[in-house]
């Protein structure tokens, strides 16, 4: 079979990253569908350990292209910044292809996050506080904001503009927080767009591609099938597909 899923039985900490670093050298594409920097792996690089949460273990070799698909939710500050450590570290980071459908997690997101688990009290869900949950909900919601619309200026401001009517009316009259102008957001990640414009792709049609060609693929799942939206143990458990048949819908392949 071209095409492998790893993914963990339990809650994500079985030791699948152990698992993903030692056969991820012998596939040509490593593949994250799901999840954001909720997530990841740690692996060994010479005496070091590198804490991995977007970028997949794939990286690591020089044979196997690094995917970020669809079906992940990427912050564009903890992404710029991995590369970087990684860079440092003399592992090239030029093979990364990040799909132009990911969803992007903004500023509002992590607030949001925060707040929202603030106000369960004693019933909380236990989020990292990230973002990850509340720019899935956009993403169900058809409001988010995507990689593709973040390299387009004209059309990241119009969708910043329109989700901040919503957002900052939820951040100042529910939770007293701090609410966000175009600009401030702007500022902040058009630059990482100008760092992260070459490495976007049309990640989908390269891994169909990569089937038809006889390609072998490592779909690497960054959390266990108990924490999956559907299948896991709701309501403690993640905001996205994290079981094996979320790589199919995460990565367009299949």
């Amino acid at each position: 079979m071209p095409s492998t899923v790893l993914v963990g039985a339990q809650w994500g900490d079985e030791g699948k990253g152990k698992i993903t670093d030692l056969i991820a050298s012998e596939y040509d594409y490593v593949v994250r569908y799901q999840g954001g920097n909720n997530a990841g792996h740690t692996v060994i690089h010479g005496d070091k350990k590198l804490a991995l949460h977007l970028m997949p273990s794939g990286v690591m070799y020089e044979n196997a292209i690094p995917v970020i698909g669809n079906g992940v939710v990427v912050d564009p500050g903890v992404l710029v910044k991995e590369m970087a450590m990684l860079e440092a570290e003399g592992i090239s980071c030029k093979n990364l292809k990040i799909s132009c459908d990911a969803h992007v997690i903004m500023p509002y997101h992590k607030d949001l996050d925060g707040a929202d688990e603030k106000i369960l009290g004693d019933h909380q869900i236990g989020t990292t506080k990230r973002g990850i949950g509340p720019c899935y909900q956009d993403k169900a919601a058809r409001k988010g904001i995507r990689i593709q619309d973040l390299m387009d200026e004209k059309i990241f401001r119009l969708k910043v503009e329109t989700a901040l009517i919503q957002k900052n009316a939820i951040l100042e009259k529910i939770y007293g927080l701090h609410t966000y102008t175009v600009e401030e957001i702007c500022e902040e990640y058009l630059p990482y767009a100008r760092i992260l414009k070459q490495y976007m792709a049309e990640t989908s049609q390269m891994l169909n591609n990569a089937v038809r060609e006889g390609k072998s693929i490592l779909f690497e799942g960054a959390q266990g099938t108990l924490l999956d939206i559907d299948h896991g143990t709701y309501p403690y458990v993640t905001s996205s597909s994290c079981c094996a048949g979320g790589a199919a819908t995460g990565s367009g392949v299949g």
